[in-house]
């Protein structure tokens, strides 16, 4: 892949991932195509079981620029929902009394100058929400600081990212002082009530590895997560691995560490069809921020829409058509089938 290091543009064009990720099955068909593994798995076409979670990106703002970034996010994005777009998403929802479940995630959600009223809205209709919140947004600004009791009195479900359980690994991947910073926003989540023990305020961690390899066993980690940080005085209910994807920052980072080769055999290799039949796409719909529609939010942010003769925009939304859809597949799905599988649940086979 060195050739295209020479004249690569910025790595989160679209065009230029997904020519990456195609070149490279191309020359000497080193990696097979995905679709060919979901065949051989008698998987294909991938089809959609129905839509029990509707995921909304919100903005790609975002107060931290995290180098394994899928959504290249940062404070410099522009890109919003706006309330009218919300309203669309709410429209949708009450057409689908089956989709329980409205995942907000970003850039970080809480940026969006909507975000509160559409939490509101959503937890009004009776949803499960959850709110994937990076942890540092809570301290970043004094009108953060009360988030903590906002999700408390709307029953949010927190899943906040959290590289490691040490200061060194973690802010090397997010940036100096955020372990200070996320350590001390979940002392304030748990202070409302969040992970604490027999608490219905549910807060899950997430990991994901630091360099080009393929997280380790999900039980494993949660067992030592919670000792290590049991002694900052912090619990909390559940820790989901997720698989870094060749999407986007992490992409660019594989691509000049000249580790792109090594990490796709390593998601190749791994294809474990138990977790290619649980993939969160067969149950999630995603929403970008400008009201388009996305199998899942890699794809989004490769602009790959959902495919065939369904509706592409959350205003034309039609339930029986969007949750029987064929998903759009491409070479970066390798990631949540290698392994133990990777979903925004965490880990999908055993």
């Amino acid at each position: 892949m060195k050739s295209l290091l020479a004249t690569r543009p910025e790595a989160a064009n679209p065009v230029f991932q997904l020519d990456v990720l195609n070149q490279a099955r191309r020359q000497g068909d080193s990696f097979p195509a995905f679709a060919g593994k979901l065949r051989e798995a008698g998987l294909f076409p991938l089809q959609a079981t129905g839509i029990s979670t509707l995921q909304l990106n919100v903005g790609k703002m975002c107060n931290q620029v995290c180098k394994h970034c899928h959504v290249d996010a940062g404070p410099d994005r522009k890109e919003i929902m706006t309330r009218d777009t919300m309203r669309q998403c709410l429209a949708a929802l009450r057409a689908a009394p089956g989709i329980r479940t409205v995942d907000l995630t970003g850039g970080a959600p809480e940026m969006n100058p909507d975000f509160r009223w559409l939490v509101e809205e959503v937890s009004a209709l009776g949803r499960q929400l959850i709110v994937r919140c990076n942890l540092t947004i809570i301290l970043a600004n004094k009108k953060y600081y009360d988030l903590p009791d906002f999700f408390a009195r709307h029953g949010v479900r927190v899943v906040s990212s959290l590289p490691y359980f040490t200061a060194s690994r973690t802010d090397a991947q997010r940036g100096e002082g955020v372990f200070e910073k996320s350590i001390k926003a979940l002392q304030m989540l748990n202070a409302a009530g969040y992970g604490l023990p027999g608490s219905d305020l549910s807060l899950d961690l997430v990991f994901n590895p630091s360099g080009a390899f393929l997280p380790g066993n999900q039980a494993a980690l949660e067992k030592e997560f919670k000792r290590r940080l049991a002694s900052y005085g912090i619990s909390f209910h559940q820790l989901l691995t997720i698989t870094n994807l060749p999407v986007s920052r992490f992409l660019d980072y594989l691509l000049e560490s000249g580790n792109y080769d090594t990490y796709m055999s390593q998601l190749v290799q791994g294809f474990n069809p138990a977790a290619a039949a649980n993939v969160m796409c067969r149950s999630t719909l995603s929403v970008g921020w400008d009201g388009q529609l996305y199998d899942c939010d890699f794809n989004q942010m490769l602009d790959l829409p959902v495919g065939g003769a369904v509706p592409r925009h959350i205003r034309d939304f039609e339930l029986a058509a969007l949750a029987g859809r064929a998903v759009v597949l491409n070479q970066h799905c390798y990631g949540c089938t290698a392994g133990a599988g990777s979903s925004c649940g965490g880990a999908t086979a055993a």
